[in-house]
């Protein structure tokens, strides 16, 4: 007997607590899936920006600074600076004394220009200084002590231009020059001779500048007058620190830099120092303000002053280095920054 066809009805959904259970357990393994994704592309994002900030140019100056002993070789240079400025002081001034004692107004500018320099570093009648502005000018020379004690001041200033010469060249990541080392001596003695004029012609411009003011001031306000003559130092002393900081990257160095290269990264040093030199007395006398260190305060000072100087002179050519090294320019070795992406891997 045939069967009558059944009509099929669907089935109805299995209840129960085990397919709530097999429910919940989807939907928290789908949510932990979306978290897990979701940290994973904020992960990527962070590594990115932080991948993306260490590419800026400012850190890719500080990552070569770095790499290359920046510090350690301020530190230096700041203790060759303290025995090479007392060198270069008498020295200077056992040379140029017998002149500046017939001219005391270009004698005072020569003072006030290398204070504005090296703040605290002469005493020119106030009592704030290391170094008596009279004992500079009475130096002798002119005899059997003075030319042997000469000769070895001369050598420690030298020291200095050596020193500097070989931190430049290991920012740009450059080797020793293979130039004769009685030529570059020879050299470095006309560097030193040339930065002494280059002092002497800026403080006559200077003095020249402050009685052209002096000239015009019966027409013009007192306190506008001391404002331009004030203007007209930091100027001179801007454009000097510039000429001074080009001779040391491409003269004393000796590092072929693209000029508008150069220009950038000397401008920006001069700026560095010129920030410095105007708050140098605040800064001078906070390292002094210790009543343990006063016997000895202007020393920490001054040790303090060149090592920031010296700072400021290395950042500077870092950020030469690495501008370079973006374009390609030939300067010569390795800055530890040729590949633009420093950041982490």
């Amino acid at each position: 007997m045939a069967r009558e066809p059944r009509d099929h009805q669907p089935a109805e959904p299995a209840t129960g607590p085990g397919t709530a259970a097999g429910k919940d357990g989807v939907a928290t393994v789908g949510t932990a899936l979306t978290g897990a994704a979701s940290r994973s592309r904020l992960a990527t994002r962070a590594s990115g920006a932080v991948a993306a900030f260490h590419r800026l140019r400012p850190m890719r100056v500080l990552h070569n600074y770095s790499l290359n002993r920046g510090p350690l070789l301020a530190a230096g240079l700041s203790f060759h600076s303290i025995f090479a400025a007392f060198a270069a002081l008498w020295l200077g001034f056992s040379i140029g004394g017998l002149v500046l004692q017939a001219q005391p107004r270009l004698s005072n500018a020569v003072f006030e220009f290398i204070n504005s320099a090296v703040p605290g570093l002469i005493d020119i009648g106030d009592g704030d200084g290391l170094v008596k502005a009279s004992a500079l000018l009475a130096a002798p020379v002119l005899s059997w002590t003075g030319a042997v004690a000469s000769v070895g001041l001369l050598l420690t200033a030298l020291g200095w231009l050596a020193a500097t010469r070989a931190a430049i060249r290991t920012i740009f990541g450059l080797p020793g020059p293979r130039t004769n080392p009685l030529i570059l001596r020879l050299q470095d003695v006309g560097h030193a001779f040339a930065f002494g004029l280059a002092v002497l012609v800026s403080a006559g411009l200077t003095l020249v500048g402050t009685r052209a003011l002096g000239t015009f001031g019966a027409y013009f306000h007192w306190s506008a007058t001391d404002l331009a003559a004030r203007g007209l130092g930091l100027v001179v002393m801007f454009l000097f620190d510039t000429v001074a900081l080009a001779s040391l990257f491409r003269v004393l160095a000796g590092i072929p830099i693209p000029a508008r290269r150069l220009l950038g990264g000397v401008l920006m040093g001069a700026t560095g120092l010129g920030v410095l030199k105007v708050l140098g007395s605040r800064l001078l006398v906070a390292s002094g303000s210790n009543p343990l260190l006063a016997s000895f305060a202007a020393i920490i000072g001054l040790m303090i002053w060149f090592n920031l100087i010296s700072q400021v002179i290395l950042m500077s050519a870092s950020w030469i280095a690495v501008g370079a090294s973006d374009e390609g320019s030939s300067v010569g070795g390795r800055t530890g920054v040729d590949d633009r992406d420093t950041g982490p891997r």
